[in-house]
């Protein structure tokens, strides 16, 4: 996947949204949850931050297309959408292809 593919300013986006080490912890716990899914209220004994912290955390993933959110009763559940992911995991692999050596640029 090249980074005209995915777009420069989605590709920004999301990298700002994880840019933040909670965002990043709080979205790998996610996708480790059975169904990549879990209700902020099991999410709080993570971090050391106040309820409403966490939710505007995962409002800004939400909001970056990383994560859905569902109302049930008085909490609030959010789940990782792996596609919103996977672009980027492709870009960041293409990134990490080397293409011939350094002597190669003289």
């Amino acid at each position: 996947m090249s980074i005209q593919e995915i777009g420069l300013d989605v590709a920004a986006g999301t990298l700002r949204a994880l840019g933040d080490p909670v965002r990043l912890r709080l979205l790998h716990e996610l996708a480790q949850r059975p169904g990549g899914e879990s209700c902020v209220c099991d999410l709080l004994g993570l971090v050391e931050l106040s309820q409403p912290t966490v939710s505007h955390h995962l409002k800004v993933l939400r909001e970056a297309g990383l994560v859905a959110s569902e109302r049930r009763g008085t909490w609030v559940y959010y789940r990782v959408i792996p596609e919103a992911l996977q672009p980027l995991s492709a870009l960041l692999a293409s990134m990490a292809e080397v293409s011939g050596t350094a002597q190669d640029c003289r």
